[in-house]
């Protein structure tokens, strides 16, 4: 009995933890039909690696960090300047609940990161970014994926 509820229990953990994963190619139509092809000169591919870098697709990662702020999101926004989580000191630049970024229709999230690279730096302000991602060879991350 006891074993076949941790099967039970370990399931719905897996479906849970799933559930808040986005497919490569989904994330390339969303991010696609909020304009991000070409925003600021940076592609669908800087985009999706830039997701798959900070958070591997999670839509609702959350990461503290040293300094006690936490990052949120796909692409894991950080509480101490962009949103308001109410557990550190924020500037709240996007002017979003930390929680907002969270969400599976991503337009929080994706309107705070349209902030973010609109300012100073783009998306060098994501240090996985510039590490993994920028100068690059990206094409590959559209692969397969049809946005029509």
């Amino acid at each position: 009995m006891v074993t076949l509820f941790l099967i039970s229990l370990v399931s719905c953990l897996v479906a849970v933890n799933q559930a808040s994963l986005i497919n490569r190619c989904d994330l390339a139509k969303v991010l696609h039909q909020e304009d991000l092809d070409g925003f600021e000169g940076y592609s669908l591919s800087d985009w999706l690696c830039l997701a798959f870098v900070e958070s591997d697709f999670n839509i609702t990662k959350i990461n503290e960090n040293t300094d006690g702020s936490f990052d949120y999101g796909i692409f894991q926004i950080n509480s101490h300047y962009w949103c308001n989580d109410y557990k550190s000191h924020t500037e709240n630049i996007c002017q979003v609940d930390c929680q907002e970024l969270l969400s599976s229709n991503l337009l929080s999230i994706i309107n705070c990161a349209k902030k973010i690279v609109s300012g100073a730096g783009g998306l060098k302000n994501w240090v996985k970014w510039r590490l993994h991602c920028e100068g690059r060879p990206l094409s590959y991350w559209m692969t397969g994926c049809h946005l029509a």
